[in-house]
């Protein structure tokens, strides 16, 4: 999906978050999220600061001066904690501020720079359009991440497609120590027909499911329900994921 068009899509996606927490009490804010350790408070304040941190990479882009995802990851677990303890109309008009922040950022952003390298977090380099697409990830993955009703079967097919489109490219350039339990195995959906050989070999063991049914359980976002494994057997452990993005 080309990147520019999926600012919209980010901003339709946060509007969702808002309106999730916006209906839950205090009590369900304090609640554990589907992240372990995590409260849904938590996971709603990792939402909003995570739009702060990719709008930290747009700046670099524009300025040409280096600026870190995050100060530190002792400064990002801070600024979790302490925005955890708020109510939740607090953290939907966070969400949505920070959201409308990074949007305004990104439509802004001067055309000769959205190829400048940035980094993320985790150390890889990657162009600066890419931050959009990380951040769709972000967005979706997380909503479902609070618990609070929002699933796969709600993630709209614009994020579907292109999340699974990606999820197995990148899978499929994994060195095999980082597989998993997906090593030797084939990754096929039945709707589109791609796939992902992960070191498999003819008659070897395939994994299949719709690309929705796929993708939420290769993000860990469900157990694997409408997934399959021929032959017949329980399904194997994916790697985490997002993974790094293979053609960076």
């Amino acid at each position: 999906m080309e990147w520019r068009s999926v600012i919209g899509e980010l901003d339709s996606g946060s509007d969702r978050v808002a309106e999730t927490l916006s209906s839950l009490t205090e009590e369900d804010v304090r609640a554990p999220s589907a992240l372990p350790g995590w409260s849904r408070g938590h996971v709603a304040t990792h939402i909003a600061r995570n739009a702060d941190s990719l709008w930290n990479l747009l700046e670099w882009a524009r300025t040409g001066v280096e600026i870190p995802q995050y100060p530190s990851v002792d400064a990002r677990n801070a600024a979790l904690e302490e925005g955890a303890k708020r109510s939740p109309g607090e953290m939907a008009d966070d969400v949505r501020a920070s959201a409308a922040r990074f949007s305004e950022q990104a439509r802004t952003l001067p055309e000769e720079v959205w190829n400048a390298p940035v980094r993320a977090m985790p150390g890889w380099p990657h162009p600066a359009w890419f931050t959009v697409m990380r951040r769709w990830h972000e967005v979706e993955a997380h909503h479902v991440d609070l618990a609070a009703g929002y699933g796969p079967a709600d993630w709209p097919e614009s994020y579907v497609r292109w999340a699974l489109t990606s999820t197995l490219a990148d899978l499929a350039a994994l060195p095999e120590r980082h597989r998993a339990g997906l090593g030797g195995h084939r990754v096929t959906a039945t709707d589109s027909g791609e796939s992902a050989d992960l070191g498999w070999a003819p008659g070897g063991p395939e994994v299949s499911g719709s690309g929705r049914a796929l993708l939420g359980w290769l993000s860990g976002r469900s157990h694997g329900a409408g997934v399959a494994l021929r032959p017949d057997g329980p399904l194997p452990a994916p790697p985490p994921w997002p993974h790094r993005p293979a053609g960076f």
